[in-house]
Formats: structure tokens, sequence, C-alpha cells
């Protein structure tokens, strides 16, 4: 995902800013995400993120993975689930490959 700056109407240029988030492992060590999409399937909402990575020139050189997370939510509030249930996953992950097979190179999922 390279940062795009694209002219606007009135002759201004709007930058691309990643929505970058933070999720925390069961070691305790955090790592950085950019959503890249999201969609609500089923009554279900789900985001679509990829290691954030600064460097754009690394970037350009990275096969990253992308990660799928469901929203869930308890009594505490709202948090980032993986999908456990394999038809639920492969469901989704076409669904996000169709939307971003136009913007990125997105390897076939297996049958």
């Amino acid at each position: 995902m390279a940062q795009t700056n694209q002219p606007l109407p009135g002759g201004e240029e709007e930058k691309y800013e990643a929505d970058i988030i933070v999720l925390e492992d069961e070691e305790g060590a955090e790592h950085s995400f950019e959503v890249i999409d999201a969609l609500d399937h089923k009554g279900a909402h789900y985001m679509a993120l990829v290691p954030h990575i600064e460097d754009e020139k690394a970037l350009l050189e990275e096969d990253l993975d992308l990660i799928l997370m469901k929203v869930s939510e308890d009594e505490e509030g709202e948090y980032l689930d993986l999908i456990e249930d394999d038809e639920e996953l492969y469901e989704v992950g076409k669904l996000f490959e169709e939307r971003l097979s136009e913007f990125f190179e997105i390897e076939d999922l297996p049958e």
C-alpha cells in the first residue's frame, strides 16, 4: 500500500493516511497493523489487516499476509478476534478477495 496523493477538484491534494491499529498478542507484545478494508456480512463486522510497514521502499518489496479479523463484543466492549470457523473464514476471505483484487495482487484462496 503505497501512499498516494490524488489532486482534489479544488486544486488541493489529499494525503492518504493509513488507519493503524495496535494489537497485543498472548505474550503481551504489541504489533501494528493497517486496516485496508472492512465489511459487514451476515450480521457480523470483519476487518482486513496487513502488518504496518512505515518505510515505503520496504513496503514495495514485501509480500504481506492479509489477516482477517472479526469484530466481537463482550461486557467490556468491542475487540478483534480470529475467525475460528473454516467455512466462515473462507466465505469472508472470498468477499475480501473480490473487493481488494482491483488494488492488490492476491493469491487465490485454496478450495
